[in-house]
């Protein structure tokens, strides 16, 4: 079974932002109600069983299967937004808004990560023992895993997702699959050359048992890549800003990325991955060959000077706040639900917008990406 208790996230002490009578949202036909052990209820989640009973139908191809009713009963509607209807962990909107933002966030990455994590280009190159296959978890928009299907053609990819997707460019070596990788993976044990996530820590409960999942979907000497955002906010010197202590006179980014890290421990998401990805993968049995990198990303274009280094350094600054002021909205419904109150919420989002289009406050999120093979079996 993917979770696993005793690699539950430490427990947090929520700030004093929430009010007393909580509602748990409608339940969908999967979720059922767990215990938490982070001090208080644990709302409805998908992590009840890994039995394929479990898991929302994956047709081959969503957009070509997908009808009118299902993709309804695909999504429900909370706070002016549209969210997943098969987990109650991932709290984040999947409708147009979101999936421009994911879009515009990956150009972003691709510009400061590069396009492809190494040793990806080496292990998609065709040979004559079998056909090169990726999977994408929690593909989001699909941007990445759609790049990879036209740059390698001669690959098999799937893009699994908690929504349905419909997007009418999809390569023609590509497919869609409807799947909550907390239920487990044991159906493509075996089936990958490269695995690749990105910043799916939100909506995962157990972090390492998912990393112990993957080692046995991918192939001998496959390819794993895992990025994920530790959800602080750094200050010039690169030292973590907690936030958790409300500051009438700032920096607000991380007072509010404080709030947002409790909720999503509320709702049970594993938000703590990003810092022991390197050690879980470097530690594990199954994984050699490890690479970590890390990534810091102003969060306005703060810094001072016309040179080519900083022109850039402030391009990618842009790019982040633009980001980051849609991830604001995007995360309304997260808050909400867990029960921060829409005044504080509405205040502190306000003062958090207003620091990142003044830009006046030098402020880093990091981004932290691990990159493995998987030992020959």
């Amino acid at each position: 079974m993917l979770s696993n208790p005793n690699h539950a996230p430490a427990p947090s002490q929520m700030l004093p932002l929430y009010d007393d009578a909580m509602s748990v949202d409608e339940q969908s036909e999967l979720a059922s109600i767990m215990s938490g052990s982070y001090g208080f209820a644990r709302p409805a989640s998908s992590v009840t069983s890994n039995s394929e009973m479990m898991r929302p139908a994956s047709p081959a191809r969503s957009l070509l299967s997908m009808t009118d009713s299902r993709l309804a009963a695909s999504f429900r509607q909370e706070y002016g937004r549209h969210l997943n209807n098969y987990s109650e962990v991932y709290r984040l909107p999947a409708d147009d808004e979101e999936l421009t933002r994911l879009n515009k966030q990956h150009l972003m990455f691709q510009r400061v990560m590069g396009k492809y994590p190494p040793g990806l280009e080496e292990v998609l190159t065709p040979d004559n023992v079998e056909t090169k296959t990726v999977v994408d978890l929690g593909c989001g928009s699909g941007s990445w895993i759609f790049d990879v299907a036209r740059d390698f053609p001669e690959s098999s990819c799937l893009a699994i997702d908690l929504v349905p997707m419909q997007s009418t460019s999809m390569p023609p070596n590509c497919r869609s699959e409807v799947d909550d990788i907390n239920l487990g993976l044991q159906h493509y044990f075996g089936q990958f050359n490269v695995v690749h996530s990105r910043l799916v820590c939100t909506g995962v409960k157990d972090y390492p048992g998912l990393v112990d999942q993957i080692a046995l979907v991918l192939r001998s000497r496959g390819l794993l890549s895992l990025t994920e955002h530790n959800f602080y906010v750094y200050g010039e010197d690169k030292k973590q800003i907690m936030g958790d202590d409300f500051n009438p006179n700032g920096p607000f980014l991380p007072q509010w990325m404080a709030v947002a890290r409790n909720a999503m421990r509320r709702h049970g998401a594993d938000v703590d991955a990003a810092h022991r990805l390197h050690e879980w993968v470097k530690d594990h049995p199954d994984f050699e060959d490890t690479i970590y990198r890390d990534f810091w990303l102003p969060v306005s274009p703060w810094k001072k000077g016309d040179d080519a280094e900083t022109r850039v350094f402030n391009e990618v600054g842009e790019a982040c706040r633009e980001d980051l002021t849609a991830f604001l909205e995007s995360g309304r419904p997260l808050l909400l639900s867990a029960g921060v109150k829409e005044s504080f919420l509405n205040e502190l989002e306000t003062k958090a917008r207003r620091e990142m289009e003044e830009a006046r406050t030098p402020l880093y999120v990091l981004v932290e990406n691990v990159v493995a093979r998987r030992k020959r079996w």
